[in-house]
């Protein structure tokens, strides 16, 4: 069954066009990632499938008897309920059943004869209320309210508290527990993961793994994307383009698509320019017989679909550099302690860095992470224990909250008042590569949006050129796009990184060492997000790794060793194949251009012999250099798998 399908939908503002021709179907059952630029227009869409907003041209299609949950990024929540009130709407009806229910258990506790007509006639009734209540998880809807709810991170104090005293992420996460405990059918859900830690993240994502339902999702979180959904959807240039596959699938395939495009407009534009060439020289000839070829081959050249050339995304420019070294120890602290009015935050906090290492801290929210890096900053004073940096060290801060910015200054100003020993068109130049050009430098700070005051905050870290970062939630307002180009840039930083982050994707490509951050301490575990994952899951299983080490035997190890070389091997030759073959095409185009060059030549056609040789060896050759780009697009298809 298909529950949603759209069909050319297009919706404009004015006169800003939004969508264009927007087409694309949604299987039972499956889970579609939502990708785009800010502003792309993916909450759009989503209005139109639920309805709050119309079309202006275009058909969309719902199945019979679908119901729809939709959670916005700001869903509203009655501020005049409690955390459990509020769940508890979603039982309405049920609640209402059981308030029947006691009413007639009331009524037939008065009758003593078991005969009266009325006793039977309410014991019937009792009975079909009962089926009701038990069709409606009756005797389920608290348990199944306490586990959504503790899921997103709520703990059971939490469930009498007053909504008007939560913060606005809590408010969200209530709205988002409502949602799910509805069990819609199609579930639309925007940027869920924005206000969950990473142990509520991993929660809802394998909540929704299990759904018992379709999903649409939009999201920046890519490991949600990659560990959930079974198609992508992008949203670009008003138009939309399905993927199938997980977000990984997506990146690659788009990549693999864009270098196709690219040369195909390539070879175009050179077929057109040889076309072009060869219909002035017939012209040149000035003769009946060349003219009528060189209208034969504009006619054929009006007929070729033109390849559009690929659009190219502005991206961030990011270079990170230490410009001073530091010693082999960076960082040691040893045995932290925090409390604020005497509720210990955390206690017994102990870890070292060492010169280049890459480590990210992980915990629940409201433990203390930040906290920690103010300490070390020595913004606040911990209530015991202590740390010492080593020589040379220099800090740079990458602040979540964009405290260090000043709202009143233009993004110029913030960056030349730290930096002014610069010239301004060094500083431009600086701007110019996190997109901030021309009088797009002259906004105040307190004008931009998040992902833009992040983006200055990270211009004035590279310009700072520091040996040790301290990043906390760096990826929190950036685009995809940014995040990748930050992603690599981290990766040939020659300095150490402290990384506090709930992004599980920009984890797994820039750290080394995953810090675990309790209450009582800290664990260590070498390796990235899933090499973490991985550990706590053989913990829990009782396992080992070492035990599971063991268990391989020799003959398992040398045989995986095999499989690695002969893939080696394979990936090598299809290297050189294609390799081959575009130096097949080179020495074809070269062929082809030198026999075009003789066909055009009026005195070949004074000697027939010699004018079908000819003609025979460009058909030939042209044969060729197609069967040649086939095999070339071939293999650039079988690299990408």
């Amino acid at each position: 069954m298909i529950p949603l399908s759209c069909d050319k939908i297009s919706k404009s503002f004015g006169v800003n066009t939004v969508l264009s021709d927007i087409s694309f179907s949604v299987s039972e059952g499956s889970r579609m990632g939502i990708v785009g630029t800010n502003g792309a227009g993916k909450t759009t869409l989503f209005k139109l499938i639920t309805g709050e907003l119309s079309p202006d041209s275009g058909s969309l299609y719902t199945a019979k008897n679908l119901t729809i949950g939709y959670l916005k990024q700001n869903e509203a929540v009655d501020s005049s309920r409690t955390v459990w009130e509020e769940a508890l709407t979603v039982y309405e009806s049920t609640l209402e059943i059981e308030r029947k229910l006691r009413s007639v258990e009331r009524a037939i506790s008065q009758y003593t004869n078991t005969d009266d007509p009325d006793y039977i006639s309410l014991s019937g009734e009792y009975t079909s209320l009962l089926e009701q209540f038990e069709a409606k998880d009756g005797y389920l809807y608290e348990s199944h309210m306490r586990g959504i709810l503790i899921g997103l991170g709520f703990s059971g104090e939490d469930f009498d508290q007053p909504i008007r005293q939560l913060s606005g992420g809590q408010k969200t996460r209530v709205a988002l527990a409502r949602l799910l405990l509805r069990k819609p059918n199609l579930l639309l859900l925007d940027e869920p993961t924005n206000h969950l830690d990473l142990e509520a993240t991993q929660w809802l994502e394998t909540f929704l793994r299990d759904y018992d339902g379709t999903i649409l999702l939009i999201s920046h979180d890519r490991y949600l994307l990659d560990h959930l959904c079974n198609c992508i959807l992008e949203v670009e240039n008003h138009q939309s383009t399905l993927y199938q596959g997980n977000y990984s699938d997506y990146h690659r395939k788009k990549q693999q698509r864009q270098e196709v495009q690219e040369k195909e407009y390539i070879l175009q534009q050179r077929e057109i320019k040889r076309q072009e060439a060869v219909i002035r020289r017939y012209r040149s000839f000035n003769r009946e017989k060349s003219i009528k070829a060189a209208e034969s081959r504009e006619k054929a050249l009006n007929r070729m679909i033109p390849v559009e050339k690929p659009e190219q995304q502005k991206e961030i420019r990011i270079s990170f550099h230490a410009e001073q070294h530091s010693g082999k120890d960076i960082l040691t602290v040893e045995n932290l302690d925090m409390a604020f009015d005497g509720k210990t935050l955390f206690e017994n906090v102990s870890f070292s860095l060492k010169k280049g290492d890459r480590v990210g801290i992980i915990g629940p929210n409201g433990i203390g992470k930040t906290t920690l890096f103010r300490i070390l900053l020595n913004q606040l004073t911990p209530c015991a224990g202590k740390f010492r940096f080593g020589a040379g060290v220099d800090i740079g801060y990458f602040d979540q909250e964009q405290d260090s910015l000043n709202p009143g200054n233009t993004i110029m100003d913030e960056l030349w008042d730290a930096f002014p020993q610069k010239t301004e068109t060094q500083i431009r130049n600086a701007l110019a590569l996190f997109l901030f050009q021309g009088d797009d430098v002259y906004k105040t700070i307190r004008q931009l949006s998040g992902g833009e005051r992040g983006r200055v905050m990270l211009a004035k870290l590279m310009l700072a050129g520091k040996n040790l970062l301290f990043l906390d939630e760096p990826t929190n307002h950036l685009d995809m796009a940014s995040r990748e180009v930050l992603e690599e840039s981290l990766k040939d930083y020659d300095g150490t990184l402290l990384i506090i982050s709930h992004d599980r994707y920009f984890l797994n490509r820039t750290v080394r060492r995953i810090l675990l951050f309790e209450k009582n301490g800290i664990t260590e575990y070498p390796g990235n997000y899933d090499d973490y994952i991985g550990i706590r899951t053989r913990q829990e299983l009782q396992e080992s790794p070492a035990t599971e080490k063991e268990e391989k035997t020799k003959t398992a190890r040398k045989e995986e060793q095999k499989k690695e070389r002969e893939e080696r091997q394979k990936k090598k030759a299809a290297a050189q194949r294609l390799k081959d073959t575009e130096e097949k095409i080179e020495a074809l185009e070269k062929k082809t251009e030198v026999l075009e060059k003789q066909l055009c030549d009026p005195e070949l056609y004074q000697q027939a012999d010699k004018m079908l040789e000819v003609q025979q060896e460009y058909n030939e050759a042209k044969a060729s250099l197609d069967a040649a780009y086939e095999n070339w697009m071939k293999l650039q298809d079988s690299s990408a798998t």
